[in-house]
């Protein structure tokens, strides 16, 4: 910027003063050209020309790449693509996540009702929509925490169905392996249990002879052998059985003039 001053001197002449000395405002120099500040406006930075030149350059960099406005805002941010691949990454962690949380309070619900083998616990998670890698995660799990503990399965199988059904030897093993416990188990399960199957097979057959007493003795001696037998005990076990269930009701033969109904 320049300044004009006026001057009082004249020419010898009597002609108009040369032209006046010229003084330069602070920050001019000769030969600086002057700017519009409507030009200076138009040439500042804006946030959006900044992204679109960040565009151009990219644009101009990787060809016909089709550059995301909003990511090119800086030289090293993630691109959209980058960000959608991300959030699908998220999002199926967080679905695996949410299937796993619901298979393991199916798993617990069933636990609470009773003890399960491995097997048992495996057929559980199969029904869910968990992989095979999941499935067995969870087991480990639950084993290490003891949630499945199949010894502890066999000792109640051992006092449900040998202590309270009166099964046998070969009726808890039946049991056991049903429910699919492993066969050392089973086992050492099976070495607890009492030697006196033998009285335990006459207590049995004692008081079930009580209910066939309108049967003669041949259809007597059929039911409780089938009885026995289901419940486990050898083919041995059950004749010395039912002999002495029949000597206890009196002279090992029912009487002839017994009825074949009787009412109640």
């Amino acid at each position: 910027m320049v300044h004009f001053v006026e001057s009082d001197e004249q020419g010898a002449n009597g002609d108009a003063a040369p032209v006046a000395p010229v003084a330069y405002l602070p920050g001019a120099t000769p030969g600086m050209k002057r700017r519009s500040p409507i030009a200076e406006r138009s040439t500042e930075a804006t946030p959006f020309t900044r992204k679109l030149r960040a565009v151009e350059d990219a644009e101009d960099a990787e060809g016909d790449e089709v550059v995301d406005v909003g990511a090119a805002a800086g030289p090293s941010g993630p691109t959209s693509t980058d960000r959608v691949e991300r959030d699908d990454d998220e999002t199926d962690e967080n679905e695996s996540s949410g299937e796993k949380d619901r298979a393991e309070k199916v798993l617990m619900h069933r636990l609470h009702g009773r003890s399960l083998s491995t097997k048992e616990a495996l057929e559980v998670l199969r029904g869910t929509e968990l992989g095979r890698d999941d499935i067995e995660e969870i087991i480990a799990r639950f084993t290490d925490l003891h949630y499945i503990d199949e010894q502890k399965l066999a000792e109640q199988v051992l006092h449900s169905h040998g202590e309270r059904k009166g099964l046998g030897r070969t009726g808890v093993g039946a049991e056991l392996r049903r429910r699919g416990v492993d066969p050392d188990v089973i086992a050492a399960a099976l070495e607890e249990l009492p030697d006196d199957e033998t009285e335990r097979a006459i207590d049995i057959a004692t008081k079930r002879i009580g209910q066939l007493e309108r049967f003669d003795e041949t259809t007597i001696k059929r039911r409780l052998s089938a009885f026995l037998q289901r419940k486990g005990y050898s083919s041995d076990i059950c004749r010395t059985a039912i002999a002495a269930a029949l000597e206890s009701r009196g002279g090992g033969s029912t009487s002839s003039s017994r009825s074949p109904v009787r009412f109640q």
